[in-house]
């Protein structure tokens, strides 16, 4: 396993590392589907164990995944597991779980989700605290202040901002000044780490690393779903509905990943790797973090390590999903 440092930080993490969103479970959020499916315990200590065993070192965790069940996890999984939690970098996030507060980034809620991650966490102090998403309203600086405070308080190493706009990071980046921003990055759509553009601008000009989630672009990568049956999913589980898993969207792709299979190999452990290490390739990507619920899924994404990309297959890459 290769580790990366995260922005200016001492903070160093494996190149692949796992996001948690999955194994929060079934959820819901104002009414709309907003989980997974398919979440059992005894399978995750199989998987968190086959990672740590890799030298995976970073899980990537948020107060809404579950409404708090995948913090929970993690922490209940790493001690069976017999391992120290300060061990691993753990990131965490707050701003889609607003409880009884009018707006999820009100100082006061911003610290009592820090201290119920801490108590799911079964922790001292949080590695990466990100800001969730970009939609501050009225409440930007002050919640910026408050998380500088949890940082000199040592409840917090270092901030991070995760958004889904170019403009929301704009926005954002100037007043919190984070260490790392998140975002999804997968070769169907590069647009935040692309040289030039104007994230991968903002990460340059303020020596941050980008955290890429969705890599594998849930799936879609490995090409595990059949455009003419295509899947259907629990209630609760977020991707009812999601274009991703239409007809229609597989068929565009099926003729991509094609290509793809014909040049690196047709398994899914090929496809994994592939994806991976291509996002991997951006020089200013810190990590990708797939999600995982079993062994088998992260030894998929584990597939990576210890493969490379030539400058040609990336360039094969590229003009195959312009």
């Amino acid at each position: 396993m290769k580790y990366r440092k995260l922005g200016t930080s001492d903070i160093e993490v494996s190149e692949i590392s796992l996001g948690c969103w999955t194994i929060g479970g079934l959820n819901w959020k104002d009414g709309k589907p907003n989980g997974w499916a398919n979440v059992n315990e005894d399978e995750v200590v199989d998987a968190v164990k086959k990672a740590a065993d890799a030298g995976v070192n970073h899980f990537d965790n948020a107060d809404v995944y579950g409404d708090g069940r995948a913090e929970r996890m993690l922490a209940r999984v790493l001690k069976k597991l017999g391992l120290k939690s300060e061990d691993f970098i753990i990131a965490t996030k707050v701003g889609h779980f607003s409880g009884t507060a009018e707006h999820a980034y009100e100082p006061a809620h911003i610290r009592h989700q820090c201290e119920q991650s801490l108590i799911n966490l079964q922790r001292e102090y949080i590695d990466i605290y990100y800001f969730h998403h970009g939609n501050f309203g009225a409440h930007l600086d002050e919640a910026a202040a408050t998380m500088d405070a949890l940082v000199k308080e040592g409840k917090v190493r270092i901030k991070g901002q995760s958004a889904y706009s170019a403009a929301d990071f704009e926005r954002a980046v100037p007043v919190v000044k984070p260490m790392v921003l998140q975002s999804w990055a997968h070769a169907l759509d590069v647009q935040f780490v692309t040289p030039g553009s104007p994230v991968a601008s903002l990460l340059e000009k303020y020596r941050m690393s980008f955290v890429a989630f969705s890599p594998l672009c849930q799936g879609v990568l490995l090409d595990k779903f059949d455009p003419e049956n295509p899947p259907k999913f629990e209630e609760g589980d977020h991707r009812q509905g999601d274009r991703r898993f239409t007809t229609e969207y597989l068929r565009a792709v099926k003729p991509k990943l094609e290509k793809i299979k014909a040049r690196f190999g047709s398994s899914t452990e090929d496809l994994a790797a592939v994806a991976l290490n291509y996002v991997l390739s951006f020089p200013n990507v810190g990590c990708v973090i797939p999600g995982f619920r079993n062994e088998r899924q992260v030894s998929c994404n584990l597939a990576g390590t210890g493969r490379s990309l030539s400058r040609e297959d990336i360039e094969f890459i590229r003009a195959t999903f312009p």
